[in-house]
């Protein structure tokens, strides 16, 4: 296929658009078609451990505040009257508050192909945030694998990838994510199923299974009374369960199978690994967590999460002659609080062992300068040495000397005022 030019006289290639998004291998109708079992959302959610783990990550990420920062030079002052702090952090201009939509997002990201919201500009300027069900999206591709494109189709409605924030996990096209459900089906599928074999002990009462053994054959009336005897049996009902047996028929109890004699085992088991795939410690969401763990839930969980959204909102929420200088971020350093002590005195053990200035301390915590803090600490007991010069400086004596030569030479300081020069 040929090339063209474009106005700047660059070259490209036409694209190729393929409407590869109307069905995947993972819908759920196809896959119900090909006769595989079909683990989606509602089941997963059925499992305790999954629910439990994203409404813990949601709770954190979406109690925390996110705002937005501008870079002035080498300092960094937070920006405190743009609008879209509040459609992030109060209201999004929807029916969902912001805490009911950051738990959406993150409850699709785990869960889905993503989470999606479409941003709502009028007139040049954000008006809100509008979360969409990832089961609504739908994406269009094009063919080229280096100059990847797409289009997102809501409800026959195709919209461009600026239109929406799209939160992604494990995403290989920045179009949709993986979800865990695709990637870790079958732990999902055995501790649901799992739910549904307990369940189903629970209806039949804990009656065991087994078959019947009778030396002679029945009449078609003994065998209805059979029948109806066991339906009792293993019914749910508030009902007499027993059963009488004709003469000479015998109830042979089927043997458990491993799974009947370690159900509980094997349901702590299923619980640590799907805890795994959310980088928490089963102890965590159970609620017996200690310190320790709650910590490393923040580094291993939460805030490889927001550092995830914040990327997001950085390409999808800011303008284009706003990107390099305005940063989103979120304000983790209550959740860090640990970490945060362990980095502040680092800094201070940098900062006292001249490594850096204090103002190059609070640049690296997002904080603005200090007037005059541009300095390093010296005690009049110290000497300096200029290794360029070959001389240093005595504070306590207030001389310099030449190490080449020996030779004192006098401290020239400055008249306050008039700038003249004055020899000591």
């Amino acid at each position: 296929m040929g090339r063209f030019t474009d106005w700047f006289g660059r070259w490209f290639k036409p694209e190729i658009r393929a409407d590869t998004g109307a069905v995947g291998f993972d819908d759920p109708l196809l896959a119900a078609l090909l006769g595989n079992a079909v683990m989606d959302k509602t089941k997963a959610l059925q499992v305790p451990t999954v629910a439990s783990a994203i409404d813990l990550i949601a709770n954190v990420v979406s109690s925390t505040p996110i705002k937005l920062y501008r870079r002035n030079g080498e300092q960094t002052e937070e920006v405190k009257d743009d609008p879209r702090i509040a459609l992030l952090n109060e209201d999004t201009g929807d029916t969902l508050n912001a805490r009911d939509f950051w738990k959406a997002i993150i409850r699709d990201y785990y869960l889905g192909k993503g989470g999606y919201a479409y941003i709502h500009r009028f007139r040049g300027e954000y008006a809100s945030l509008h979360y969409v069900d990832e089961a609504q999206i739908s994406i269009q591709k094009n063919v080229d694998p280096i100059f990847k494109s797409y289009d997102i189709l809501v409800s026959g409605a195709v919209y461009r990838p600026f239109d929406f924030l799209k939160v992604l996990r494990n995403t290989k096209d920045g179009a949709s994510g993986t979800s865990i459900i695709a990637e870790n089906s079958k732990v999902l599928e055995v501790a649901y199923e799992s739910l549904v074999f307990e369940g189903n002990l629970v209806k039949k009462g804990g009656n065991k299974k087994g078959f019947l053994k009778s030396p002679r054959k029945l009449d078609k009336e003994g065998l209805e009374q059979l029948r109806a005897g066991f339906k009792r049996l293993y019914s749910n009902e508030d009902t007499e369960k027993f059963v009488v047996l004709n003469d000479g028929v015998d109830f042979i109890e089927s043997s458990s199978t491993s799974v009947e004699l370690q159900l509980n085992e094997n349901k702590r088991t299923n619980a640590e690994e799907i805890a795994k795939l959310f980088h928490l410690s089963p102890d965590l969401i159970a609620g017996r967590a200690t310190e320790k763990e709650v910590a490393s839930m923040a580094k291993l969980a939460a805030v490889p999460l927001m550092r995830t959204i914040e990327c997001a909102l950085n390409r999808d929420l800011l303008r284009e002659r706003e990107k390099g200088e305005y940063f989103w971020a979120f304000d983790a350093r209550e959740l860090l609080k640990g970490d945060t002590k362990e980095r502040l005195e680092a800094l201070a053990l940098a900062i006292n062992n001249k490594m850096m200035t204090p103002n190059e301390a609070r640049r690296l915590e997002n904080l603005p300068d200090i007037p005059g803090m541009d300095v390093i600490g010296m005690g009049l007991s110290d000497v300096i040495y200029d290794i360029k010069t070959g001389m240093y400086f005595t504070p306590n004596t207030k001389s310099i000397t030449d190490t080449a030569t020996g030779e004192l030479q006098p401290v020239v300081t400055m008249k306050e005022g008039d700038g003249a020069r004055n020899e000591n």
